[in-house]
This record gives structure tokens, sequence and C-alpha cells, in this order.
């Protein structure tokens, strides 16, 4: 008889919180001590827990794992950009974690010359990831940047493309925005303060010491980050400074990158406003008086906003997201009815239309367009059946072109599968949209297993877009959804507003209603149905868990945002300032109280749970390892059910997990595994 593993109990050492007359015991608060040996112990614990009650599926760990291997072309590269001479791509080689970065010039049919080797330089490391990659204006050199614990500070370095030799210069602790000037000699960078903030912008100029670059911005409001981008007609050098409500761009011609830098416009508390550039005019994206945006229009010499004109006026029911501006076209990003919208606008002609695509319930992601003079644009086309299909379209006549689809082997047909849209009713009556795709001939008698996928916030819109992993799912009889939850944009900026500060439960139960909807459409029952989700859409799993525990089988919480109120009063936590326009500042008794009615953490209490599986990064910048760590202790300790709580804890690893591509798979076919054992 197989006796089976006891789980791990955390210490209780009750802390008390005081905070607007009201008291808060945290009995793991302790779990924040990262040096202390008691707290790696327990996180060892756990882990080896895991471990043991999972080991009984680790023939169907392996069996997932070669699946996914399997669908994937191994040995492949992408589609070459074209930049000046030169076309870039990157390859992969079977057997291979990560990516190996090439050009050709003159033609594709010269000679490779690797730029780059990711396998090569992550070779003596458990974890690798790579920031920055920018190839100077004239092409000879390289910036790039690399981070190898997960703590998303990089090191930035600069390769001699001509030679092969690595540059002395080397500036470490930077952030993920680099831009070159025009001269091929200066580079601008961010970096971060010690809450991992993105506050400062230096000037470095190649084969000088990094302690001598010049601050050319500083964002000492902590509300606020800074990044950059340079306009695409090479141009301007555009400095961002933001927070979640508010911007202001700030600009230095690239010519002269020691020259001034001229403000486009004051910050304005709620004033959004974003920058591009074409023959000496300015076309701003703008959301004053316009909450889906609008488009306008200045002279550069004109810059004061009363001479702003509007080139696109604001559409109440259809969000203009994002504009691309070239010699002679203007693109149009949007979404209409929570789905991407195209439009080209020709300034010779001063015409614009529309992009019609294929299928009812689609998706386009941006691409590389690194040419300011040209007629066709990239971008990339995709939906829950489609695989990603990379599309030159001619800005002029509309036509696509079809210049590299993702191969997915094994024998994937997408007419086997079923793609669909339905909508569920939230508690104040909203119609919530969900993206559903599955094996054709599902039968809607509730015996389906389902998973749920949900995040619902900073804006983000989750697209219908396709995944090859989750066929591993789909195939074994699986209904996979989406919840296009408030929190999100897809319905447009009030989605957003709908889901944020005071109004953050609607994103809870939007997705509670889209999985009691599932449920009695009977696609699937809540003994079959699992959910998901990461970081904030972990906070989400955590919510939703305590909030209707009964409703599901399966919840796996993806370094989950679960302590909100501790996190949210500790300024000292990387990134929580900034997020005060996101969740609120419980320092203020309105928020904290709303928020104490929310966290996860404080609002778990004893009943019955679901099978959990949480996961964690021990150097995770974003969530820190000890909010799902607690959140774990805590359930253990209340929980009244006989059901599987696990945690897993990336001891090397942050925010992402595991950084190799088959590393990453085994980590997906291990999610697979617990969600197939337990809603099945």
């Amino acid at each position: 008889m197989t006796t089976l593993p006891t789980p791990p109990i955390a210490a209780i050492k009750p802390k008390e919180l005081i905070l607007h007359g009201h008291t808060r015991v945290d009995n793991y608060f302790w779990l924040r001590e990262k040096e202390n040996p008691e707290v790696i112990a327990y996180l060892d614990a756990e882990n080896r827990y895991t471990e043991a009650m999972m080991a009984h599926t680790q023939p169907l760990q392996d069996e997932l794992y070669e699946e996914m291997v399997g669908r994937i072309q191994e040995t492949d590269s992408s589609a070459p950009i074209k930049k000046g001479e030169y076309y870039y791509y990157d390859r992969t080689e079977a057997g291979q974690q990560y990516k190996i970065h090439c050009r050709k010039h003159g033609s594709l049919d010269a000679p490779e010359e690797i730029l780059l080797d990711e396998n090569v330089l992550a070779a003596d490391t458990s974890y690798f990831k790579l920031g920055i990659f920018a190839v100077s204006p004239d092409q000879h050199l390289l910036a790039y940047s690399t981070d190898t614990s997960g703590g998303e500070r990089y090191t930035l370095v600069v390769k001699n493309l001509t030679t092969g030799e690595m540059l002395a210069d080397a500036v470490p602790d930077t952030f993920y925005s680099v831009e070159w000037a025009n001269d091929n000699q200066t580079l601008f960078y961010n970096k971060q303060d010690e809450t991992w903030r993105s506050y400062k912008i230096f000037r470095h100029t190649l084969g000088t010491n990094a302690n001598d670059d010049v601050e050319v911005y500083h964002e000492p409001d902590e509300l606020f980050s800074v990044y950059m981008h340079k306009t695409r007609d090479d141009a301007y050098i555009v400095i961002t400074s933001h927070s979640m409500e508010t911007t202001e761009q700030h600009f230095l011609n690239a010519d002269t990158p020691d020259g001034e830098l001229l403000l486009l416009a004051p910050r304005k508390q709620g004033w959004r406003y974003f920058l591009n550039h074409r023959q000496g005019e300015f076309f701003i994206l703008s959301n004053e008086e316009a909450r889906n945006n609008k488009l306008m229009v200045t002279a550069v010499a004109n810059l004061q906003p009363e001479n702003w004109q509007t080139f696109i006026p604001h559409n109440p029911d259809k969000l203009l997201e994002n504009v691309d501006v070239f010699a002679d076209h203007l693109v149009v990003y949007g979404r209409f009815n929570g789905l991407h919208t195209l439009d080209i606008h020709n300034f010779n002609s001063d015409m614009r239309q529309p992009i019609k695509f294929p299928e009812p319930v689609y998706a386009i992601q941006t691409s590389d367009n690194p040419e300011f003079v040209t007629d066709q644009l990239r971008f990339v086309y995709t939906s829950l059946t489609t695989a990603d299909t990379t599309v030159e379209l001619d800005m002029n006549t509309l036509e696509w072109h079809k210049i590299k689809q993702l191969p997915v082997l094994g024998g994937y047909d997408p007419a086997n599968y079923q793609a669909e849209r339905t909508f569920a009713t939230a508690p104040d009556g909203t119609q919530v949209p969900i993206s559903l795709v599955y094996r054709k001939g599902l039968v809607r008698d509730g015996s389906n297993p389902c998973l749920l996928y949900g995040y619902g916030s900073y804006g983000a819109s989750m697209s219908p877009s396709f995944d090859q992993k989750r066929l591993s799912l789909i195939d074994r009889g699986f209904v996979y959804a989406i919840a296009h939850i408030r929190g999100g944009k897809e319905m447009g900026r009030h989605w957003y507003d709908q889901g944020k500060w005071l109004h953050k439960k609607n994103t809870f139960t939007d997705f509670i209603a889209c999985a009691r909807h599932l449920v009695g459409e009977k696609y699937t029952s809540s003994e079959k149905l699992a959910v998901n989700g990461r970081s904030a859409g972990g906070l989400l799993m955590g919510a939703v868990t305590v909030m209707a525990p009964e409703l599901f089988k399966v919840v796996v919480a993806g370094v989950p945002f679960v302590d909100v109120v501790s996190t949210m009063l500790d300024e000292s936590i990387p990134l929580t300032v900034g997020e005060f326009e996101e969740w609120g500042n419980p320092k203020e008794e309105a928020y904290y109280n709303y928020m104490v009615s929310y966290s996860p953490y404080d609002n778990t209490t004893a009943q019955a749970y679901p099978n959990i599986l949480i996961t964690a990064g021990l150097n995770d910048p974003r969530v820190q390892y000890w909010e799902p760590a607690k959140w774990t202790a805590k359930l253990r300790a209340l929980k009244t059910d006989d059901y599987l709580l696990l945690l897993k804890t990336h001891m090397g690893a942050g925010h992402f997990a595991s950084s190799g591509r088959y590393d990453y798979l085994r980590d997906v076919a291990f999610e697979y595994a617990f969600i197939l054992e337990n809603a099945r």
C-alpha cells in the first residue's frame, strides 16, 4: 500500500497589520524573508511535495511534451525582414533552446552572417533572456542586453558586426529601452531604481566609460516610468514618461544626440498622447475629450496643443489603438466589437480603406516594419484555428501576400476544428464575449472538459489567436475558451475603466459569469471545468476561487498577485507605487476597504476548494514569490477538502518561468498533466 507524502505545513507567526482603524492578522508575513533559511526550506519542501504528488503523471507529462515538440518544426527560420541592404531573420535548430540571429547582404541567396547565437550566450547559465537587440543605423554595430537571473536587470553590450569583436562598452542594470542616434556612436538607454521603476535615460558614447554617461532625463514622480522609441523615419528619438493614466513626451533630433530635448506638451492628469512623425508633421494619438482616442496632426514648428488639427475624429464605438506612419501611408489599428480592425490611409489619394479578414473570429499582430519608404505592410494574421501567418499587404492595392505560416506538424488540419464566439451575461447585464475552439462534432451535453482562460487587467486585450500547444488538450476532448472580461480593452477604453480601481470586482464577476454560461449552455460542467491565468490573471484565479469554489474542478494560478493589500501598502516593493493607478492606493480608506473585500489572500476562509496548482519564481520582480507561497500556506491550513493543493517555485527564475523553449514546454506539459488528471 502506497503511503502518500504529508503536505508541508508553514509555521504560523502572527503579525498584526493596522491601518484605518482596522486590524489584519497575517500568520505568514514571515515568508517575505528571502534570506531566511527557513523560508527556502519551506519552498524546497513544497517543491518536493509537488514532485511526489505529480510523480505518477510523469508518463503523461512525457507524452504531452513529445506531442508538443512533435508539432513544432524544430529547425526553422522566421520570415526575413529587409532593412536597407540587409535581410534580417532568426532561426532555431533542433535540440537548441534559443534563437540564432542572422542576416544576409543584398539578397536571400547571399551567405548567412550569424550576428548572435543565444545558445552560446546561455551555455553556462540555467536561465537566459535576451532583452534588447538593436542594430545601429549604418548596420555595422549591434547593441544587445542579457539577463541570467530572471530578475529583469539587463547588461547592455555592443558587438562590432564587421570584425565580430565585442567592444569594451558594457552597461549593467539597464531595462528594455535602447535607441541609437544617427551618428552610430551614441546610445540612449533607460535604467531602473531600487523598486524596478524605469526612471532615468542616459546617453552613452562608444569608447567611453559607462560611469561617465550623461543623464538626459530623470523622472522623479514615482507614479511614472520612462521608455524611448525612434520615429520610423529616424528623425527623432522620443522619450515617453508615462503612468497608467497620463503621458508626457519629449523629443530629440536623432542627428544631434547632444542637442536640446524638447517637450511636446506638458502632462495633464488623465491625458495620454503618443507621437509619430512624417515630413515635418507630428501625428499624435490623443485621448483628450476622446475616451477611445482620436488622431491629431500638427507641424513640428507649431507644437502648442491649440494648433493641433483633427485627422481622425473620436468614435465612441471603435477604439483607436495605434497608428503606424510611413512615407505615403498611415496604418490605423483599432478594435470594434471586440475584434481587431485595420485601415489604410493613402496620403497621395487622401483615401482611407478598411481591410477585410476571412474569419469571423481572428486576431492580427503587428510585425517589424523597419522601412519608412515602402508600400508593403507586414503583419501577422491568426485565429483560434489558423496558425500565425506572416502577411505582406500592398498598401496601394490592398492585396495580401502570404510570406510564411507557422508550421504545425503532426497532421494538424484546421478543418477538424471549430471556433466560435458566444456571450455571457454579467450580474449587471453586461454582455461579455467568450472565444471558443474545440474539435468539430462536439456534443454539448455537459460531458466535455473545458479550460477557461482569463486575464482582465491593465487594459490588456486577450486575442483569439492560435496556440499549437493547446491542441494537446483539444484533441483529448477539451473545449478551450478565452473570457474577454472587463479590465482589458477588447470592447474599448470603457471596458478597461469598468474593470479597475473601485470597479475591479467586475473582472471577477465577469469571469464567473463566463464560467456559468459555459456550464449552462452545456459546453462543460463544473466537475470538468478548469481555469487558468497568470500574474494579474493569477489574481483573477485567486479571487474567483474564493468567491465561487464550487464552480471549478481545477485552478492553475501562475505567479498570482494574491496578497493585494499588503503588497500595495509596501512602496519598497518593485512596481507598487506605479500601480496605484490600476488598483488604487490603500492608504486611502475607500481603496483599502475595497481591496480587503476582494484580495484572495485576505478572503481565503475555511471551505472546500478545487484542485489548485500555484506557481512562483524566486527571483520574480513583478509578483514576489511570497505572494503565492503565503496563499498556499493559508489554503493548506484552512481548506476542508481532500483535493490537491500544489506549489511549484522556480528557484532560479523570475516571472516568466523557464527561459529555454524546450524547458518551457516541460512547464506546460506539467500544467496540462495536472489539468488532465483532475478535470476529465
